[in-house]
C-alpha cells in the first residue's frame, strides 16, 4: 500500500509541470532538457537561428487576442525544463507539417528565465527547427493579472498550456495533449 502511494505522488507530479510563473528561481528547475550543440552533425537544409524575440507581457497580450476568422491560432506556454512540455512538441511538429499550407498559425511561447534564452531555449528551438516559431516572455515580468486577463480557464500554475483561437471561437488546454487530443482539438475548429 505505502508503495502505491508512492507511485500515484509521483505519477501526479510527472503530469503537470508547475513552477511559478511570477518569481521563478533557476535554481528550482525541475528538468533540464538534455541539449548539447556540439552532438548536431549537420544542420538541416531549411535550418533557421534562434533569434531572441521577446515580447512584454502587454505585446503577449496583443498576440493572443488575434482574432481572424480564417486563421486558426496556435499558441503554446512551454518551457525547456518541463518534461510534459518537451513530450508533446513532437505532436505539434508533426501537425504543423500535416497543416503546412493551411491557414494555421503556431506560435511556442517559451517562459524560461532569462538567463536560459541564449543557452537552453536557443539550443531547443535549433535543434527542433522551431526557430521561426517561438517568442520569449520573461516570466518576473507576468503580473497575475495577466492571466485572467486573457484566458478563462488558466491561472498560470502549470504547463503546458495552448490556446487556440480562430474568430470568437477559442480552446484552452491545461497540461500534455497527446496526438490524437490535439488533432481533435484543431478540427473541431474546421
Amino acid at each position: 500500500m505505502k508503495n502505491l502511494l508512492l507511485v500515484l505522488m509521483l505519477a501526479g507530479a510527472l503530469s503537470s509541470c508547475k513552477k511559478e510563473l511570477t518569481g521563478l528561481d533557476s535554481s528550482t528547475e525541475t528538468e533540464t532538457l538534455n541539449t548539447d550543440s556540439s552532438s548536431a552533425l549537420a544542420k538541416p537544409e531549411n535550418f533557421t537561428p534562434f533569434r531572441q524575440i521577446e515580447l512584454s507581457p502587454d505585446q503577449a497580450s496583443a498576440l493572443l487576442a488575434k482574432k481572424d476568422n480564417d486563421t486558426l491560432y496556435i499558441t503554446n506556454f512551454f518551457a525547456t525544463w518541463c518534461g510534459p512540455c518537451m513530450r508533446e512538441i513532437p505532436h505539434f511538429k508533426e501537425k504543423m507539417q500535416e497543416v503546412k499550407g493551411q491557414p494555421v498559425k503556431f506560435t511556442f511561447v517559451g517562459i524560461d528565465a532569462r538567463e536560459d534564452w541564449p543557452t537552453k531555449v536557443k539550443d531547443f528551438a535549433e535543434e527542433n527547427n522551431l526557430s521561426k516559431n517561438i517568442v520569449l516572455v520573461d516570466p518576473e515580468k507576468l503580473s497575475l493579472e495577466f492571466f485572467p486577463e486573457n484566458f478563462d480557464q488558466w491561472d498560470g500554475g502549470s504547463i503546458p498550456f495552448t490556446l487556440m483561437r480562430k474568430g470568437d471561437k477559442s480552446d484552452e488546454t491545461i497540461g500534455m495533449m497527446t496526438k490524437q487530443i490535439l488533432d481533435e482539438k484543431i478540427n473541431s475548429f474546421k
